[in-house]
């Protein structure tokens, strides 16, 4: 008859902390799984997808980029804080190229409307992905390169009006700092509601997952509330609009 010792105190292993599981398709935590609403096929374009990511953004629990590269064929992305030659092997053909980024009263290089843009073919469209303070910055170091084959773009942004949400819900998740800013799956959602030829249907589809995404997340993060001083900003813009109508 065998008897089996009691483990010495130093000798019982202490319970490794749980590793969340992780989504084998969609790379996502199980809970939120995202695999039954993203296209599939992923959605064919003519327009090539490139997403520069921030290092700061790639390890974001709400980045949009993996859901981009997932639910567009042709996108993809690299996490730099610039652009420059050896970077990207599609930058490096100088393609015809656009990319998103607002004008500003420090920019050197004014942006087009991105309904002023006649698209060609093998265009390349550039988004950054990062906070509005690190894009700007890897925007100022990227153009130097851009400037020889690229057309700097933008969609309505208004810096006079503060705190844009990752979409118009009463559910802020991520504060955007002006209004008309977004996430960066909304922004390419948009610019290809322009670029492609079934625009409008390829944007419905690319917000849909986003919403879809930011509802699953709500359950398990807490909503940003807006700034008071924000709230307070936009109830004086509008006692002042109010008030010229009255005039």
């Amino acid at each position: 008859m065998f008897h089996c010792m009691e483990p010495e105190a130093e000798d019982v292993l202490s319970p490794e902390p749980q590793r969340r599981s992780i989504c084998s398709n969609c790379d996502r935590p199980t809970r939120v799984c995202l695999c039954h609403a993203l296209p599939f096929p992923p959605i064919q374009t003519a327009t090539r997808i490139l997403i520069v990511q921030h290092p700061h953004e790639a390890r974001h629990k709400l980045s949009t980029t993996p859901i981009l590269n997932k639910s567009l064929l042709r996108a993809s992305s690299v996490t730099s804080r610039r652009l420059r030659r050896g970077l990207s092997p599609i930058l490096d053909r100088s393609p015809p190229a656009l990319y998103l980024f607002p004008s500003s009263a420090s920019s050197t290089t004014p942006a087009l409307h991105i309904s002023a843009v006649r698209p060609s073919a093998d265009l390349v469209l550039i988004a950054f992905d990062a906070t509005w303070q690190h894009a700007r910055e890897m925007v100022r170091a990227s153009e130097n390169f851009l400037s020889e084959f690229a057309t700097r773009v933008c969609l309505d942004v208004d810096e006079s009006i503060g705190g844009g949400s990752i979409y118009d819900s009463e559910l802020i998740l991520r504060k955007e700092p002006f209004a008309g800013c977004v996430s960066t799956m909304e922004a390419v959602a948009r610019a290809l509601r322009v670029l492609e030829p079934n625009g409008p249907e390829i944007e419905e589809k690319l917000v849909g997952v986003l919403r879809e995404m930011v509802r699953l997340q709500a359950g398990f993060l807490k909503p940003v509330k807006p700034r008071p001083k924000l709230l307070k900003k936009k109830s004086e813009g509008k006692e002042k609009k109010e008030g010229s109508v009255q005039g």
